[in-house]
Protein backbone atom coordinates (compact mmCIF):
# COMPACT_ATOMS: atom_id res chain seq x y z
CA UNK A 1 0.00 0.00 0.00
CA UNK A 2 1.24 3.30 -0.92
CA UNK A 3 1.85 6.02 1.67
CA UNK A 4 -0.69 8.21 -0.29
CA UNK A 5 -3.06 4.98 0.07
CA UNK A 6 -2.27 5.08 3.72
CA UNK A 7 -3.21 8.91 4.17
CA UNK A 8 -6.49 8.65 2.99
CA UNK A 9 -7.33 5.40 4.80
CA UNK A 10 -6.25 7.41 7.50
CA UNK A 11 -8.55 10.58 6.77
CA UNK A 12 -11.35 7.73 6.23
CA UNK A 13 -10.71 6.47 9.66
CA UNK A 14 -10.31 9.72 11.64
CA UNK A 15 -14.09 11.04 9.61
CA UNK A 16 -15.48 7.92 10.80
CA UNK A 17 -14.95 8.56 14.36
CA UNK A 18 -15.52 11.67 14.48
CA UNK A 19 -19.36 11.12 13.16
CA UNK A 20 -19.63 7.95 15.46
CA UNK A 21 -18.31 10.30 18.24
CA UNK A 22 -20.20 13.41 16.90
CA UNK A 23 -23.66 10.57 16.92
CA UNK A 24 -23.01 9.77 20.30
CA UNK A 25 -23.17 13.31 22.06
CA UNK A 26 -26.15 13.58 20.19
CA UNK A 27 -27.40 10.40 22.23
CA UNK A 28 -27.44 12.61 25.36
CA UNK A 29 -30.67 13.89 24.90
CA UNK A 30 -32.12 10.61 24.51
CA UNK A 31 -34.33 9.49 27.45
CA UNK A 32 -34.02 5.59 27.27
CA UNK A 33 -30.67 3.54 27.00
CA UNK A 34 -29.13 3.09 23.90
CA UNK A 35 -26.94 0.00 23.34
CA UNK A 36 -24.01 0.05 20.12
CA UNK A 37 -23.46 -3.25 18.71
CA UNK A 38 -20.73 -4.05 16.54
CA UNK A 39 -20.35 -6.50 13.93
CA UNK A 40 -18.46 -7.48 11.30
CA UNK A 41 -20.78 -5.91 8.91
CA UNK A 42 -20.80 -2.20 10.68
CA UNK A 43 -22.35 -0.38 13.71
CA UNK A 44 -25.80 -0.80 14.84
CA UNK A 45 -27.23 1.27 17.64
CA UNK A 46 -30.44 -0.04 19.44
CA UNK A 47 -32.52 2.17 21.90
CA UNK A 48 -33.92 -0.35 24.76
CA UNK A 49 -37.52 0.38 25.70
CA UNK A 50 -37.04 0.15 29.51
CA UNK A 51 -39.46 1.05 31.00
CA UNK A 52 -41.92 -1.19 28.65
CA UNK A 53 -39.64 -3.85 28.98
CA UNK A 54 -37.76 -3.90 31.99
CA UNK A 55 -36.84 -7.29 32.88
CA UNK A 56 -36.12 -7.95 28.86
CA UNK A 57 -33.70 -4.74 28.69
CA UNK A 58 -32.10 -5.62 32.36
CA UNK A 59 -31.20 -9.20 31.14
CA UNK A 60 -30.06 -7.93 27.65
CA UNK A 61 -27.62 -4.95 29.25
CA UNK A 62 -26.35 -7.66 32.12
CA UNK A 63 -25.27 -10.11 29.37
CA UNK A 64 -23.94 -7.59 26.85
CA UNK A 65 -21.92 -5.90 29.78
CA UNK A 66 -20.72 -9.04 31.34
CA UNK A 67 -22.66 -8.06 34.93
CA UNK A 68 -24.98 -10.90 34.76
CA UNK A 69 -24.47 -14.37 35.67
CA UNK A 70 -24.71 -17.35 32.61
CA UNK A 71 -23.79 -20.90 32.47
CA UNK A 72 -20.65 -21.02 30.42
CA UNK A 73 -22.37 -23.36 27.30
CA UNK A 74 -18.71 -25.50 27.57
CA UNK A 75 -17.84 -25.85 30.98
CA UNK A 76 -21.62 -25.30 32.46
CA UNK A 77 -19.91 -23.26 34.93
CA UNK A 78 -21.40 -19.88 36.27
CA UNK A 79 -19.47 -16.83 34.72
CA UNK A 80 -20.00 -13.23 34.15
CA UNK A 81 -17.98 -11.73 30.82
CA UNK A 82 -19.47 -9.98 28.28
CA UNK A 83 -21.81 -12.61 26.44
CA UNK A 84 -22.55 -11.45 22.89
CA UNK A 85 -19.08 -10.90 21.76
CA UNK A 86 -17.93 -12.79 19.28
CA UNK A 87 -21.46 -14.45 18.61
CA UNK A 88 -22.20 -15.45 14.85
CA UNK A 89 -25.90 -14.15 13.19
CA UNK A 90 -26.67 -18.27 13.26
CA UNK A 91 -30.00 -17.02 11.21
CA UNK A 92 -30.63 -14.46 8.48
CA UNK A 93 -33.49 -14.68 6.50
CA UNK A 94 -33.87 -11.70 3.33
CA UNK A 95 -37.00 -9.77 3.38
CA UNK A 96 -37.56 -10.96 7.14
CA UNK A 97 -35.36 -10.64 10.06
CA UNK A 98 -32.00 -11.61 11.53
CA UNK A 99 -30.89 -13.59 14.43
CA UNK A 100 -28.43 -14.16 17.14
CA UNK A 101 -27.49 -14.55 20.81
CA UNK A 102 -26.82 -18.34 20.76
CA UNK A 103 -23.69 -19.25 22.73
CA UNK A 104 -23.66 -22.48 20.69
CA UNK A 105 -24.15 -20.89 17.07
CA UNK A 106 -26.87 -22.46 16.08
CA UNK A 107 -30.20 -21.45 17.55
CA UNK A 108 -29.98 -24.23 20.13
CA UNK A 109 -28.36 -22.37 23.34
CA UNK A 110 -29.21 -19.83 25.79
CA UNK A 111 -27.48 -18.62 29.60
CA UNK A 112 -28.57 -21.70 31.24
CA UNK A 113 -32.19 -19.50 32.37
CA UNK A 114 -35.13 -18.83 31.20
CA UNK A 115 -37.59 -15.75 31.71
CA UNK A 116 -40.45 -14.22 31.34
CA UNK A 117 -42.08 -12.69 28.75
CA UNK A 118 -43.31 -8.76 28.62
CA UNK A 119 -46.13 -8.57 26.42
CA UNK A 120 -49.42 -6.35 26.66
CA UNK A 121 -51.56 -7.66 24.20
CA UNK A 122 -54.14 -4.67 24.90
CA UNK A 123 -51.24 -2.61 23.67
CA UNK A 124 -50.78 -4.31 20.66
CA UNK A 125 -54.81 -4.57 19.90
CA UNK A 126 -54.78 -8.24 19.90
CA UNK A 127 -58.05 -8.17 22.14
CA UNK A 128 -59.85 -6.25 19.38
CA UNK A 129 -59.00 -8.59 16.68
CA UNK A 130 -60.74 -11.66 15.77
CA UNK A 131 -59.43 -14.98 14.87
CA UNK A 132 -61.01 -15.18 11.72
CA UNK A 133 -59.34 -11.85 10.34
CA UNK A 134 -55.71 -12.82 11.20
CA UNK A 135 -54.77 -14.86 8.62
CA UNK A 136 -51.67 -15.32 10.26
CA UNK A 137 -53.44 -17.92 13.53
CA UNK A 138 -53.99 -21.04 11.62
CA UNK A 139 -51.40 -22.78 13.52
CA UNK A 140 -52.67 -21.32 16.92
CA UNK A 141 -55.83 -22.46 15.90
CA UNK A 142 -54.78 -26.41 15.25
CA UNK A 143 -52.72 -26.10 18.63
CA UNK A 144 -55.59 -25.02 21.04
CA UNK A 145 -57.96 -27.12 19.22
CA UNK A 146 -55.75 -30.30 18.80
CA UNK A 147 -55.13 -30.11 23.11
CA UNK A 148 -59.17 -28.99 24.09
CA UNK A 149 -60.19 -32.11 22.02
CA UNK A 150 -57.21 -34.72 22.62
CA UNK A 151 -56.07 -34.80 18.96
CA UNK A 152 -52.75 -36.09 18.74
CA UNK A 153 -52.88 -38.12 15.33
CA UNK A 154 -54.73 -38.48 11.80
CA UNK A 155 -57.00 -41.23 13.01
CA UNK A 156 -58.10 -38.80 16.20
CA UNK A 157 -58.46 -36.08 13.69
CA UNK A 158 -60.98 -38.51 11.12
CA UNK A 159 -62.93 -39.50 14.58
CA UNK A 160 -63.61 -35.91 15.83
CA UNK A 161 -64.53 -34.30 12.86
CA UNK A 162 -67.74 -32.90 13.85
CA UNK A 163 -66.12 -31.68 16.88
CA UNK A 164 -63.06 -30.01 14.66
CA UNK A 165 -65.85 -28.21 12.52
CA UNK A 166 -67.55 -26.97 15.81
CA UNK A 167 -64.59 -25.59 17.23
CA UNK A 168 -63.38 -24.01 14.63
CA UNK A 169 -66.42 -21.90 14.46
CA UNK A 170 -66.16 -20.84 18.40
CA UNK A 171 -62.52 -20.56 18.38
CA UNK A 172 -63.09 -18.41 14.87
CA UNK A 173 -64.83 -15.71 17.32
CA UNK A 174 -62.17 -15.55 19.82
CA UNK A 175 -60.16 -12.55 19.76
CA UNK A 176 -56.17 -13.43 18.84
CA UNK A 177 -55.41 -12.28 22.66
CA UNK A 178 -57.49 -14.84 23.59
CA UNK A 179 -56.57 -17.36 21.49
CA UNK A 180 -52.79 -16.92 22.20
CA UNK A 181 -53.18 -17.10 26.23
CA UNK A 182 -55.62 -20.30 25.73
CA UNK A 183 -52.09 -21.95 24.06
CA UNK A 184 -49.67 -20.39 27.50
CA UNK A 185 -49.20 -16.70 26.80
CA UNK A 186 -49.56 -14.85 30.16
CA UNK A 187 -49.85 -11.44 29.56
CA UNK A 188 -49.54 -7.72 31.53
CA UNK A 189 -51.26 -5.19 30.28
CA UNK A 190 -49.88 -3.06 32.45
CA UNK A 191 -47.31 -2.66 29.96
CA UNK A 192 -46.60 -0.65 26.54
CA UNK A 193 -45.97 -2.86 24.58
CA UNK A 194 -44.61 -2.15 20.90
CA UNK A 195 -45.31 -4.04 17.30
CA UNK A 196 -43.05 -6.30 15.81
CA UNK A 197 -42.21 -3.48 13.29
CA UNK A 198 -39.41 -3.07 10.83
CA UNK A 199 -36.05 -2.39 13.09
CA UNK A 200 -37.13 -3.69 16.02
CA UNK A 201 -34.98 -6.01 18.09
CA UNK A 202 -37.28 -8.30 20.14
CA UNK A 203 -36.46 -12.05 22.08
CA UNK A 204 -36.41 -14.84 20.07
CA UNK A 205 -38.06 -17.94 22.46
CA UNK A 206 -39.65 -21.41 21.66
CA UNK A 207 -42.93 -20.58 23.09
CA UNK A 208 -44.29 -18.71 26.29
CA UNK A 209 -41.73 -17.84 28.44
CA UNK A 210 -38.80 -19.38 27.51
CA UNK A 211 -36.04 -16.33 26.54
CA UNK A 212 -32.89 -16.29 27.19
CA UNK A 213 -30.48 -14.47 25.04
CA UNK A 214 -31.19 -14.64 21.85
CA UNK A 215 -32.59 -11.84 19.80
CA UNK A 216 -33.77 -11.07 16.02
CA UNK A 217 -33.90 -7.87 14.44
CA UNK A 218 -36.42 -7.28 12.04
CA UNK A 219 -35.72 -6.38 8.27
CA UNK A 220 -39.57 -5.89 7.59
CA UNK A 221 -43.27 -5.31 9.38
CA UNK A 222 -44.17 -8.77 10.92
CA UNK A 223 -47.25 -8.59 12.43
CA UNK A 224 -48.01 -12.57 12.95
CA UNK A 225 -44.73 -12.22 16.08
CA UNK A 226 -47.26 -9.45 17.31
CA UNK A 227 -48.37 -11.05 21.02
CA UNK A 228 -45.89 -13.75 20.50
CA UNK A 229 -42.04 -12.02 21.18
CA UNK A 230 -41.11 -9.41 23.33
CA UNK A 231 -40.11 -6.21 21.50
CA UNK A 232 -37.84 -4.55 23.80
CA UNK A 233 -36.06 -2.32 21.57
CA UNK A 234 -35.69 -0.50 18.07
CA UNK A 235 -32.77 0.55 15.61
CA UNK A 236 -32.28 4.06 15.85
CA UNK A 237 -29.04 4.05 13.45
CA UNK A 238 -27.26 1.21 11.44
CA UNK A 239 -30.59 0.09 9.46
CA UNK A 240 -28.34 -0.01 6.36
CA UNK A 241 -26.21 -2.57 7.78
CA UNK A 242 -29.45 -4.50 9.22
CA UNK A 243 -29.81 -4.67 5.66
CA UNK A 244 -26.47 -5.54 4.74
CA UNK A 245 -26.68 -8.49 6.94
CA UNK A 246 -30.27 -9.52 6.33
CA UNK A 247 -29.08 -9.30 2.57
CA UNK A 248 -26.34 -11.43 2.80
CA UNK A 249 -25.67 -15.24 1.00
CA UNK A 250 -27.42 -17.02 3.81
CA UNK A 251 -27.13 -21.30 2.24
CA UNK A 252 -30.14 -22.54 4.88
CA UNK A 253 -30.10 -19.42 6.23
CA UNK A 254 -26.63 -18.98 7.69
CA UNK A 255 -24.58 -16.62 6.41
CA UNK A 256 -21.52 -17.43 4.06
CA UNK A 257 -19.12 -16.25 5.35
CA UNK A 258 -19.70 -15.30 8.93
CA UNK A 259 -21.30 -12.09 10.66
CA UNK A 260 -20.42 -11.84 14.25
CA UNK A 261 -20.93 -9.19 16.73
CA UNK A 262 -17.57 -8.16 17.72
CA UNK A 263 -18.81 -6.03 20.51
CA UNK A 264 -22.06 -4.90 22.38
CA UNK A 265 -21.96 -2.25 25.04
CA UNK A 266 -24.59 0.07 26.13
CA UNK A 267 -23.26 3.60 24.87
CA UNK A 268 -25.75 5.94 26.54
CA UNK A 269 -27.27 4.96 29.99
CA UNK A 270 -30.80 6.05 30.61
CA UNK A 271 -31.55 9.23 31.03
CA UNK A 272 -33.59 10.96 34.21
Amino acid sequence: MTALSLLLLAVLVAIGCEEQIKYEKQLANEKNPVARMQTTSGDIYIELFEKDAPETVANFIGLAEGTKEFADPKTKQKVKRPFYDGLKFHRVIKNFMMQGGCPLGAGTGDPGYKFKDEISPTALGLDKVKVADAQYAGRDMQMYIGRKLGIYSQADAQAKMNEIQAELANVSQMSVADLYAANGYAYDNTLHSHKALRGVIAMANSGPNTNGSQFFINQVDAPHLDGKHTVFGQVVKGMDVVNKICNAPAPNDQPQPEIKITTLRVAKKSGH
